[in-house]
Protein backbone atom coordinates (compact mmCIF):
# COMPACT_ATOMS: atom_id res chain seq x y z
CA UNK A 1 0.00 0.00 0.00
CA UNK A 2 1.12 3.31 -1.11
CA UNK A 3 1.51 6.25 2.12
CA UNK A 4 2.97 9.41 2.55
CA UNK A 5 4.65 10.07 5.33
CA UNK A 6 6.36 13.58 6.79
CA UNK A 7 10.02 13.71 6.66
CA UNK A 8 11.01 13.74 10.33
CA UNK A 9 14.25 13.47 12.17
CA UNK A 10 14.01 9.55 11.92
CA UNK A 11 13.45 9.36 8.01
CA UNK A 12 15.04 12.46 6.83
CA UNK A 13 18.64 10.50 5.87
CA UNK A 14 17.15 7.69 4.11
CA UNK A 15 15.19 9.96 2.05
CA UNK A 16 18.71 11.78 1.11
CA UNK A 17 19.87 8.58 -0.03
CA UNK A 18 16.62 7.93 -2.80
CA UNK A 19 17.94 8.94 -6.23
CA UNK A 20 16.36 8.64 -9.79
CA UNK A 21 17.97 6.94 -12.80
CA UNK A 22 21.29 8.18 -13.88
CA UNK A 23 19.52 9.56 -17.07
CA UNK A 24 17.16 11.32 -14.88
CA UNK A 25 18.63 13.04 -12.23
CA UNK A 26 19.62 16.62 -14.36
CA UNK A 27 16.12 16.78 -14.39
CA UNK A 28 15.69 17.36 -10.58
CA UNK A 29 17.60 18.59 -7.36
CA UNK A 30 18.88 16.28 -4.74
CA UNK A 31 16.39 15.39 -1.62
CA UNK A 32 18.22 16.67 0.55
CA UNK A 33 18.63 19.88 -1.24
CA UNK A 34 14.74 20.26 -1.07
CA UNK A 35 14.34 19.44 2.64
CA UNK A 36 16.63 22.05 3.42
CA UNK A 37 14.85 24.52 1.24
CA UNK A 38 11.24 23.56 2.63
CA UNK A 39 12.93 25.04 5.75
CA UNK A 40 12.73 27.90 4.40
CA UNK A 41 9.60 27.81 2.23
CA UNK A 42 6.61 28.99 4.40
CA UNK A 43 3.62 26.14 4.38
CA UNK A 44 5.98 23.77 2.18
CA UNK A 45 5.24 19.91 2.90
CA UNK A 46 7.83 17.41 2.90
CA UNK A 47 6.85 13.53 2.86
CA UNK A 48 8.24 10.53 1.98
CA UNK A 49 6.26 7.93 -0.22
CA UNK A 50 6.45 5.00 0.96
CA UNK A 51 5.20 1.32 -0.72
CA UNK A 52 4.32 -0.78 2.73
CA UNK A 53 7.30 0.59 5.58
CA UNK A 54 9.98 0.74 2.39
CA UNK A 55 10.42 4.20 1.20
CA UNK A 56 10.55 4.60 -2.10
CA UNK A 57 10.53 7.91 -2.87
CA UNK A 58 10.02 11.96 -1.93
CA UNK A 59 7.75 15.00 -2.73
CA UNK A 60 7.23 18.49 -1.47
CA UNK A 61 4.69 20.71 -2.26
CA UNK A 62 2.62 24.00 -0.77
CA UNK A 63 1.79 27.33 -1.75
CA UNK A 64 4.05 29.42 -4.01
CA UNK A 65 4.65 33.11 -2.60
CA UNK A 66 4.47 34.43 -6.21
CA UNK A 67 1.00 33.39 -7.44
CA UNK A 68 -0.52 32.15 -4.40
CA UNK A 69 -1.50 28.41 -6.35
CA UNK A 70 -0.18 25.31 -4.58
CA UNK A 71 2.89 23.92 -6.35
CA UNK A 72 4.41 20.20 -6.41
CA UNK A 73 7.93 21.66 -6.37
CA UNK A 74 9.50 17.71 -6.07
CA UNK A 75 8.24 14.22 -7.10
CA UNK A 76 10.08 11.55 -7.64
CA UNK A 77 10.60 7.64 -6.56
CA UNK A 78 13.65 5.59 -5.96
CA UNK A 79 15.13 4.04 -9.31
CA UNK A 80 15.02 0.63 -8.17
CA UNK A 81 10.73 1.43 -7.55
CA UNK A 82 10.08 3.16 -11.03
CA UNK A 83 7.99 1.08 -13.40
CA UNK A 84 5.52 -0.52 -11.17
CA UNK A 85 2.81 2.13 -10.89
CA UNK A 86 3.89 3.61 -7.47
CA UNK A 87 4.64 7.05 -8.63
CA UNK A 88 1.26 7.41 -10.34
CA UNK A 89 -0.72 6.46 -6.94
CA UNK A 90 1.49 8.35 -4.90
CA UNK A 91 0.75 11.02 -7.09
CA UNK A 92 -3.35 10.82 -6.72
CA UNK A 93 -2.21 10.73 -2.53
CA UNK A 94 -0.32 14.30 -3.18
CA UNK A 95 -3.35 15.46 -4.98
CA UNK A 96 -6.00 14.36 -2.49
CA UNK A 97 -3.47 15.89 0.42
CA UNK A 98 -3.63 19.45 -1.08
CA UNK A 99 -7.42 18.88 -1.76
CA UNK A 100 -8.38 18.54 1.40
CA UNK A 101 -5.94 21.17 3.06
CA UNK A 102 -7.55 24.57 4.65
CA UNK A 103 -6.07 26.47 1.94
CA UNK A 104 -5.97 24.81 -1.02
CA UNK A 105 -6.48 27.02 -4.85
CA UNK A 106 -7.85 25.75 -7.11
CA UNK A 107 -5.08 24.53 -9.31
CA UNK A 108 -2.11 22.80 -8.57
CA UNK A 109 1.16 23.97 -10.65
CA UNK A 110 4.45 21.76 -11.35
CA UNK A 111 7.22 21.87 -14.21
CA UNK A 112 9.24 19.20 -15.55
CA UNK A 113 12.23 18.96 -17.91
CA UNK A 114 10.62 19.23 -21.47
CA UNK A 115 12.78 16.10 -22.37
CA UNK A 116 11.34 14.11 -19.55
CA UNK A 117 9.16 11.72 -21.59
CA UNK A 118 8.16 9.72 -18.29
CA UNK A 119 7.53 12.91 -15.89
CA UNK A 120 5.03 14.33 -19.04
CA UNK A 121 3.42 10.84 -19.05
CA UNK A 122 2.93 10.20 -15.29
CA UNK A 123 1.09 14.27 -14.97
CA UNK A 124 -1.08 13.27 -17.91
CA UNK A 125 -1.71 10.40 -16.56
CA UNK A 126 -2.69 11.85 -12.96
CA UNK A 127 -4.76 14.75 -14.51
CA UNK A 128 -2.30 17.73 -15.13
CA UNK A 129 -2.56 19.43 -18.73
CA UNK A 130 0.26 21.51 -20.35
CA UNK A 131 -0.24 25.06 -20.41
CA UNK A 132 2.90 26.29 -21.94
CA UNK A 133 6.45 26.70 -21.24
CA UNK A 134 8.19 28.83 -18.53
CA UNK A 135 10.15 31.72 -18.40
CA UNK A 136 12.92 29.00 -17.12
CA UNK A 137 12.20 26.56 -19.63
CA UNK A 138 10.48 23.88 -17.77
CA UNK A 139 6.98 22.85 -19.49
CA UNK A 140 4.12 23.86 -16.91
CA UNK A 141 0.98 21.44 -16.18
CA UNK A 142 -1.91 22.70 -13.86
CA UNK A 143 -4.48 19.58 -12.17
CA UNK A 144 -7.94 21.61 -11.59
CA UNK A 145 -9.91 20.78 -8.70
CA UNK A 146 -13.28 21.78 -11.53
Amino acid sequence: MITLQTISKSNWEECAYLKPKPEQERFMAANLYSIAEAQFLEGFVTKAIYNDDVMIGFTMYGPDPEDGNYWIYRFMIDERFQGQGHGYKAMLLVIDEIRKSNNRTEVIMLGYNPDNEEARALYTKSGFREVGPAPWGEILAKYSFE
